[in-house]
């Protein structure tokens, strides 16, 4: 069991990087923040569509299970657009810190909803991290003020990530299901809940127009939905909520990263003092 924690632990933290990255691509292809997040889904319910083909793997029969996998596609598909919004307005780096803030949506509902008693280290990790974002995020809110609607939008978003998560352990609970036909079920889901939005909203740049920027977008779609969210859920089931919103949080860490090397952003003392303390916390935590 530990053993199986342990990978879990790994494909979790590997698959947030691979995540985390994917706002790179949002930030440079001049694609819609609804349309690109339509598109990287239908391009992911093919991909899973035939992978549960091969596998010859089945629905699940409990119409709970069924339920709760296609509202998790409806979170994931409004954390998707609201992230990609947010990315656009006060950048990848600020936008990816916001997203992880979902660590205390889930630590209060695995509280209050699945009976997680987090031990005295735990919380202790909780504080830590609390304030390791804080040390990362308060310069950028500073260099990002006039960006309100971004920080806004970027908070929405991570509510609905959690809510995402927490309907991926729900289906579990409901009926042991197979990852390739959950994940398409909440890509497919997705996908079609924001067919309408992106025709609303980014009726003036609805699909990439040249070859490059297809390529990204189906990278986006292949490479951080079906690989890296694929790795997420399946590593949700196996970890408590508390300890998933903590490795959640490789993803700012290295979204910071990003910023320093590839897109040349000054990072302060604090900043980086505040990445070390995060990655810190997340030690911790995942302590069991």
């Amino acid at each position: 069991m530990k053993k199986q924690s342990n990978i879990a632990s790994f494909l979790l933290v590997f698959g947030c990087i691979l995540f985390g990255l994917g706002s790179l691509i949002v930030k440079f292809v001049p694609v819609g923040a609804y349309a690109i997040a339509f598109w990287r889904l239908l391009i992911a319910s093919g991909i899973f569509y035939f992978l549960m083909k091969l596998k010859r793997q089945h629905f699940p029969k409990s119409k709970k299970a069924l339920f709760f996998a296609a509202l998790s596609g409806v979170f994931l598909a409004f954390d998707l657009a609201f992230w990609h919004e947010s990315i656009y307005a006060v950048g990848p780096g600020i936008s990816t810190l916001l997203n992880s803030l979902q660590i205390f949506c889930l630590a209060a509902i695995g509280f209050v909803f699945f009976a997680e008693r987090q031990s005295k280290l735990q919380i202790l990790s909780l504080f830590l991290a609390i304030v390791g974002v804080a040390l990362i995020s308060v310069e950028e809110l500073q260099h990002n003020i006039d960006g309100i609607y971004g920080i806004v939008i970027g908070l929405i978003s991570a509510v609905m990530l959690a809510g995402s998560m927490v309907m991926v352990k729900k289906v579990h609970q409901e009926e042991q299901t197979a990852l390739f036909p959950l994940m398409l079920m909440i890509s497919l889901t997705g996908a079609l809940v924001l067919f309408i939005p992106s025709l609303i909203f980014n009726s003036n740049n609805l699909y990439p127009t040249t070859w490059q920027d297809w390529g990204l977008v189906v990278i986006y779609g292949a490479v951080m939905q079906c690989v890296a969210w694929g790795m997420i859920a399946y590593s949700i089931p196996l970890l408590s909520l508390s300890v998933t919103g903590l490795l959640l949080l490789t993803e700012p860490v290295a979204a910071l990263l990003i910023d320093y090397f590839y897109l040349d952003k000054a990072i302060n003392l604090w900043q980086w003092l505040g990445a070390l303390l995060t990655l810190f916390a997340i030690y911790l935590g995942s302590k069991r």
